[in-house]
């Protein structure tokens, strides 16, 4: 049997500045934040925009964002005690000016966010006529 020789680079060579190595790195995971919440509470807030909040059972709520945390809002309103809410106890909130602009098309129509499906199906939390908008859903059966 041959006597084989295994050769093999000198470490100090490539730690001096022989070839580059192609350095893997690991995908870094989505940043927790990504401001685009805090951006549109700050806008609301600045302006007084009249909110509806609803809740995930179905409650209404309207008046304006005084301000918000990681954890909840607070609501401001003509009518009633200004309430503290948990962001968990939200469904989806909208601008009451996008109810006003379904009213103008006329009854049945859902608000912009809704994707203008007639108020028809389930909202599924994406933004959809409010209780007292005139929707056509009166008489349907689910």
């Amino acid at each position: 049997m041959s006597n084989r020789k295994l050769i093999r680079p000198d470490l100090g060579e490539q730690k001096r500045g022989g070839e580059p190595r192609a350095v893997t790195r690991r995908k870094q995971s989505p940043p927790e934040q990504t401001n685009a919440e805090e951006f549109y509470y700050l806008k609301q807030m600045a302006a007084r925009t009249p909110m509806v909040v609803v809740l995930v059972d179905g409650e209404e709520l309207r008046g304006w964002i005084e301000w918000y945390d990681k954890g909840a809002i607070k609501l401001n309103r003509h009518v009633g005690p200004n309430l503290l809410i948990p962001k968990h106890s939200i469904r989806y909130l909208f601008k009451e000016e996008e109810l006003r602009r379904a009213r103008r098309r006329g009854a049945g129509a859902a608000p912009a966010a809704d994707g203008g499906n007639g108020g028809n199906g389930g909202n599924g939390g994406s933004g959809g006529s409010g209780g007292d908008a005139g929707s056509s859903e009166t008489g349907a059966t689910e």
